[in-house]
């Protein structure tokens, strides 16, 4: 039975009882115990969350998260007292359920269909991104940090300051919009129910509610699905951009409209675009149309390209348009011609790459004297390279030595795959012995290393050859240096690993 006092009053007074007392280092069990307490009867807690001292909101929210209090949820996002509402990284520890994720957007829905907002509304992101803001609820839960350094005010957005400016001239001030923090990830014939019910919402409160991606995924799915779900993204806040779907260039064609409209995207990978073998003029229009792209992403640094199958005599027309020098390039599993090879060494965007990466282009049978051109070039700047399987005869890379002798920044270097014998491999060492900052270099096992054509890796060959590399870097002081042999098992293709014992796959393994 309820004390003569109001019921608001003893509301107060109870919930202070059991915390206002505690200063910011009581220990976190006890928030627990009283949080759980309280939300024994979830119309108590929300009547308790006006009074609710704000450094107590994030454990009790935590709580109600965890418990799937829906009701408590709903209200607490309403009253949230702070800007931003990180909950991607709670759903990071809990079990995500729907309806504790429906029941947090309710709770921001039913603020922003308020045609006034409320004074005490301080929400204006919430945040879905599950690897940010990790250590918010962390400290909030053990109380460890100064409440004031989480209470300071956010800088003034455009928005808000538009809003003062209307209202100081009398006019109705324009709501900001609450942004929505999300990574996507978009796969298969349907979406997940959590994203559905976000898109929803979205699409029902138009510009109230913005959805910003800073990361997006594109795997296989219906074209017609994947530009529904782009109309309610904002795509002006799309950072890093992966399409990893097979389509035929006729299909990308389709996408390309929304990728000219990513201005701020950094990053940009392609994945498995197919031509048809006999090209037609619409085809040639749709790779014109993929390099018109590039004249709209200022900031684009980092660019892959992945068993694109159109690439062959047409690089120049793919990267002509890029505007900026890229810090990245890297052309994967695709055919290129000697005028390809040509044109990279020209091309003005590469000039200052700090990673190049040519994995699975077959550089066998071309004149490599552009690649040493191109790495002459980037000497100042390049950072990693990354020749993995191009096929590169004993010739070629001995030709391609006196440029890498040359790269000061080099740190990384991976030619894994390629027919190289021991006397290259040591005339590799000598090259390189000069450049301080190289630590990691994978190398294949030396062509006397195989005990036949066939490709029989003999380990006890390996094992001599790699140790006379280990006394070589020892008597040239750079024990240090990080050499490891990588080679495919003839009978699985999985990588043989040798540094100072071998790293075997199954099928080396005694039974």
């Amino acid at each position: 039975m309820w004390p003569k006092l109001p019921q608001r009053m003893y509301l107060q007074d109870s919930f202070q009882r059991r915390f206002f007392r505690m200063n910011v280092q009581a220990p976190p069990r006890l928030l627990e115990l009283g949080a759980q307490c309280l939300l024994r009867n979830e119309a108590l807690a929300i009547m308790a969350l006006e009074e609710l001292p704000i450094e107590l909101f994030p454990p009790l929210f935590m709580e109600a998260f965890a418990g799937r209090h829906t009701e408590a949820l709903k209200a607490m996002v309403q009253a949230w007292p702070f800007p931003c509402l990180p909950l991607g990284a709670l759903m990071q520890d809990h079990q995500p359920h729907l309806d504790t994720f429906q029941a947090a957007l309710d709770g921001l829905d039913v603020l922003l269909a308020q045609e006034v907002r409320p004074r005490q509304w301080k929400l204006q992101v919430l945040d879905l991104r599950r690897k940010n803001n990790q250590d918010f609820w962390t400290l909030w839960s053990g109380m460890k940090v100064s409440v004031c350094s989480l209470l300071e005010p956010e800088p003034d957005q455009p928005m808000q300051k538009r809003c003062r400016v209307e209202a100081q001239a009398g006019l109705k001030p324009e709501q900001a919009p609450v942004e929505v923090l999300v990574d996507l990830c978009i796969k298969e014939d349907t979406l997940d129910e959590t994203l559905s019910y976000l898109l929803k919402k979205a699409k029902k409160r138009g510009k109230l509610l913005h959805i910003r991606c800073q990361k997006l995924r594109i795997f296989t799915m219906p074209m017609k699905s994947i530009r529904k779900i782009l109309k309610v993204v904002q795509l002006d806040s799309i950072q890093d951009l992966e399409v990893n779907c097979i389509w035929k260039l006729a299909t990308l064609s389709r996408f390309l409209p929304h990728l000219g409209r990513m201005g701020n995207l950094r990053r940009l990978l392609l994945s498995r675009i197919h031509i048809l073998p006999h090209t037609t003029p619409d085809q040639e229009n749709c790779v014109n149309q993929l390099s018109a792209q590039f004249l709209n992403l200022p900031h684009l640094q980092e660019l892959y390209l992945d068993s694109i199958s159109f690439l062959e005599g047409r690089l120049h027309q793919v990267l002509r348009c890029l505007n900026t020098p890229l810090e990245t390039l890297s052309i994967a599993n695709c055919l290129i011609s000697e005028s390809d090879l040509t044109y990279l060494s020209q091309c003005p965007s590469v000039s200052l790459l700090k990673d190049l990466g040519l994995s699975g282009v077959n550089l066998t049978s071309l004149n490599l004297e552009s690649l040493q051109v191109l790495i002459e070039r980037t000497s100042a700047t390049l950072q990693e390279l990354d020749l993995d399987e191009c096929g590169i005869m004993d010739s070629q890379f001995s030709a391609l030595l006196p440029s890498l002798s040359g790269c000061s920044q080099l740190t990384t270097f991976s030619f894994c795959g390629n027919p190289i014998s021991m006397a290259v491999l040591e005339s590799l060492l000598h090259h390189t012995m000069g450049l301080s900052k190289l630590s990691h270099v994978l190398y294949p096992a030396p062509l006397e290393s195989y005990e036949d054509v066939h490709g029989t890796l003999h380990l006890g060959l390996l094992a001599q050859l790699h140790a006379r590399l280990k006394q070589l870097l020892c008597k040239s002081g750079r024990s240090s240096m990080f050499w490891v042999s990588a080679s495919p098992c003839p009978h699985c293709g999985d990588q043989i690993l040798y540094d100072t014992e071998p790293i075997l796959c199954p099928c080396y393994l005694p039974d």
